[in-house]
C-alpha cells in the first residue's frame, strides 16, 4: 500500500499463509520486520498506527500482532485492551525501545505472548512469532469446533434440548421421562435423535459437548451435578 496509510505491498501470498501484523510508527522498523517476516515464511501486513490497524477487517487465518508500545494516536497497551475481547485468536508480541517492568507486567497480565525490548535478536522474534502463530492456529480450530457444535445444538427441537440437558446431568431414560412427563420409549427416541444430530459417539461424548457449549443444566434435590463433567 502507499506510504500514506502505512500498509505494505508484496508478492501475492496464498490465503492460508499465516499473517503477521506489524504496528510501528517507525518506517525503518516496519520495513526491517516486513523482510524478516517474509523470510520466516509468513505474510506481513504493516501499519503505521493503531487506528490504521483497527480499520483492517478481521480474518480467519492464523495470525499474530507485533506491536510497538509507543504509537502516535492510540498506544500499544490501549490497543491491546481494545481488541482483547474480540481478537483472542491473535496473540500479541510487544516490542519497545523504552520498556519498564510495570509496562511489561501490564502487557503480560492482559495476555501478551511476549514483551521484547529493542534491540533484540532476530531469532528471538522469529521464535516468538512461531509460538504465537501456533497458538492462533489452535484457537481458530477450537473456535470453529465450538461454532459447529452451536449450529448442531440450534438444529435440535425444544423437546430434544430438554432431553439433552437432563440426560447429560446423569439421569436414566426412565428418570428423564418422569421429569418431563413422557414415556421412557419417547425419551429413548429423543435421545437417539439428539445423539445423531449432535454427531456424538457416545453418552460420554455428549457430556463433553454439553460442557463445551456451557449449557445451563438442571439440578435435582438428589444431588445430581448441575453441570456435566467432561
Amino acid at each position: 500500500m502507499s506510504a500514506s496509510n502505512g500498509k505494505s505491498r508484496g508478492a501475492p501470498t496464498p490465503p492460508t499463509t499465516p499473517v503477521v501484523f506489524v504496528v510501528d510508527d517507525d518506517v525503518s522498523v516496519r520495513e526491517s520486520l516486513e523482510s524478516l517476516i517474509r523470510w520466516g515464511g509468513w505474510k506481513p501486513e504493516t501499519f503505521s498506527s493503531a487506528l490504521d490497524f483497527l480499520s483492517r477487517p478481521r480474518g480467519e487465518t492464523p495470525s499474530c500482532l507485533v506491536l510497538d508500545v509507543e504509537l502516535p494516536d492510540l498506544n500499544g497497551l490501549d490497543l491491546q485492551e481494545r481488541i482483547a475481547a474480540d481478537r483472542t485468536e491473535m496473540p500479541i508480541i510487544f516490542i519497545t525501545g523504552h520498556g519498564d517492568i510495570p509496562m511489561s507486567v501490564r502487557a503480560m497480565k492482559a495476555g501478551a505472548a511476549e514483551f521484547l525490548t529493542k534491540p533484540f535478536e532476530r531469532d528471538v522474534l522469529l521464535n516468538a512469532i512461531r509460538r504465537a502463530i501456533e497458538r492462533s492456529r489452535v484457537a481458530l480450530v477450537q473456535a470453529a469446533e465450538l461454532k459447529m457444535l452451536q449450529e448442531r445444538f440450534a438444529s435440535l427441537t425444544p423437546r430434544e434440548r430438554e432431553v439433552l440437558v437432563w440426560v447429560v446431568s446423569g439421569l436414566l431414560n426412565k428418570q428423564v421421562g418422569a421429569e418431563l412427563g413422557m414415556t421412557e420409549a419417547t425419551v429413548k427416541a429423543h435421545r437417539g435423535q439428539v445423539i445423531r444430530k449432535m454427531k456424538a459417539d457416545s453418552l460420554a461424548d455428549l457430556v463433553r459437548i454439553a460442557a463445551r457449549l456451557d449449557l445451563p443444566l438442571p439440578s435435582r434435590s438428589s444431588g445430581l451435578p448441575a453441570r456435566p463433567q467432561p
